[in-house]
Formats: C-alpha cells, sequence, structure tokens
C-alpha cells in the first residue's frame, strides 16, 4: 500500500483539472495503488472561513471508503483567532496534522506568528505539512504571482521544536545544498517527491537526504500520479527503500496517538 502526502481537494482556484471531483481522485488514486492519501483542501488557500473549510474538508474523508483519506486542516495565522482553528482540527475533526501555505496566506517563516503557530502545533503533537510550491512559477495566474516560501528561516523553529514532525511539500524542485543539509540536521523535517525532477532523481537526492526523511506525493489533482510513480520506476531503489519513501516512513509519522485518531476520524464516518 502506498501512502501519498500530498493531494488535494476541491477546485484548484485557477482552472478545472481532471480528477477535482473526488469519486474520480480516489478511483484514481486507488487504481495507482494508494492505499492512504493525507488530504487538505485547495479552498484553503483562498477562503477566509478556514472553519468551514476544514469541517467539509473532513466530511469528505469520513465519506470515503475505497481510499483511507487522512484530512489535513487549513490554517492562517492571519485571521483572527487563527488558535482556535488549530485546536477545532484537533480536538473536533480529529486531524493527525495541518498544512500551511505562507506564501498565500501573506506571512514570512521569520515572523512571530510562524513559531507560535509551529508551537501550538508541538503542544498539540500535530503533524505540520508546509507547502513550499504550489505550481511552477512560469503557470501563476498574472495577477497571482506567489513565490516560494523562503526556507532559510525555518532551521531556526525547527531547532526550537525538534520533535514536531514537518513535512515541506514541493520543496525538492528547488532545494538542494547546504539548506537541504541544515534543515534535516534542524529538526524532524520530511520531504515529498512530487516536483524533484531529472533522471533518476530520488537516487541523486539520497545522496544528501537520509531514506527515512523522503516520502511519497504525488501533489494530485494538480499533478499526475503516473510522474510520481514513474519517479520511483527510474531511479536504482532497494526494496528496503522503497517500503522506507513509499509507505514506512509516513506510517512512522502517523505512529502513536495520531495514527488512533485517525482511525477515529475514519471510524466516525
Amino acid at each position: 500500500m502506498i501512502v501519498d502526502t500530498n493531494v488535494y481537494l476541491e477546485r484548484w482556484p485557477f482552472r478545472r483539472l481532471a480528477y477535482d471531483q473526488l469519486p474520480k481522485l480516489v478511483e484514481k488514486l486507488a487504481a495507482g495503488g494508494v492505499g492512504q492519501a493525507w488530504v487538505g483542501s485547495f479552498e484553503g488557500l483562498v477562503h477566509e472561513d478556514i472553519d468551514g473549510v476544514n469541517r467539509r474538508l473532513a466530511e469528505a474523508c469520513r465519506a470515503c471508503r475505497s481510499v483511507q483519506l487522512l484530512p489535513f486542516g487549513s490554517v492562517n495565522p492571519r485571521l483572527p483567532d487563527w488558535r482556535e482553528d488549530v485546536r477545532r482540527c484537533h480536538e473536533t475533526y480529529r486531524m493527525p496534522g495541518i498544512r500551511l501555505h505562507p506564501n498565500y496566506h501573506g506571512y514570512q517563516l521569520d515572523e512571530p506568528v510562524a513559531g507560535q503557530l509551529f508551537a501550538e502545533a508541538a503542544k498539540r503533537r500535530l503533524i505540520v505539512q508546509l507547502a513550499v510550491r504550489m505550481e511552477d512559477p512560469r503557470t501563476h495566474h498574472p495577477l497571482m504571482q506567489v513565490p516560494d516560501v523562503a526556507l532559510e528561516p525555518l532551521v531556526a523553529l525547527l531547532q526550537a521544536q525538534r520533535t514536531l514532525p514537518v513535512v515541506l511539500l514541493g520543496a525538492l524542485g528547488t532545494l538542494r545544498g547546504p539548506l537541504l543539509v541544515k534543515l534535516v540536521e534542524a529538526g524532524e523535517v520530511h520531504f515529498e517527491i512530487s516536483m524533484l525532477e531529472g533522471a533518476a532523481g530520488i537516487a541523486r537526492i539520497l545522496r544528501d537526504l537520509p531514506v527515512e526523511r523522503l516520502l511519497f506525493g504525488s501533489h494530485m489533482p494538480l499533478f499526475h500520479l503516473e510522474s510520481a510513480l514513474l519517479k520511483l520506476e527510474e531511479s536504482p531503489l532497494s526494496a528496503a527503500q522503497r517500503r522506507a519513501i513509499t509507505a514506512a516512513g509516513a506510517r512512522r509519522l502517523m505512529g502513536g496517538p495520531r495514527a488512533i485518531e485517525a482511525d477515529q476520524c475514519r471510524a466516525a464516518g
């Protein structure tokens, strides 16, 4: 069973996508061997009613049966009462984590509110998914040019919350070299493969990245599932490395209380 750590529900604001309807998306994931998907909501990027976004996300995940969908709620610390949104994600919707979009919500990781948000997530033992890039900048709408999240300040955030599990989404399209090494050394940070490009890309990134820090992610439905699956085939991976990337790493992150809450969330439907 593959665990896909980077999937979205609802509609991308700028164009229709082939699998932006839940039944078709789930069918595609199941056909590709995905048994569990960690999902956020496209609505979380631009909607101001964040609780409504998260409530709909949780309901959609509970209703799905063929693939286990685990909801990761949106939190925008620029909006009033964001701590209440974190509380509801954890206590009301029983989500295993939250998904952040600092570049769409207008804050930097070196601002005090980012540290406060990470501390709140750590206190509640939530996984933090941080979307670094949603799409290639060349395809952005002319009126919404969104830069990648600057990751240099993340080193200090990780050092301050060393046990907080953080998953960077869409980071490996550009992140390399000393900063990648610093992030790995700073804390419990992980990376998914959806934007990792080039021949034998996984094999190359594993020269700098421990295999237990690398996760499978497709970025469906913005990207094609086949693209992520092909990345597994074009790199010479051992069976143990493949298991670590496709499932074992994600299961380790989801272990303990988070696994129990994820099961409870599914059973509630």
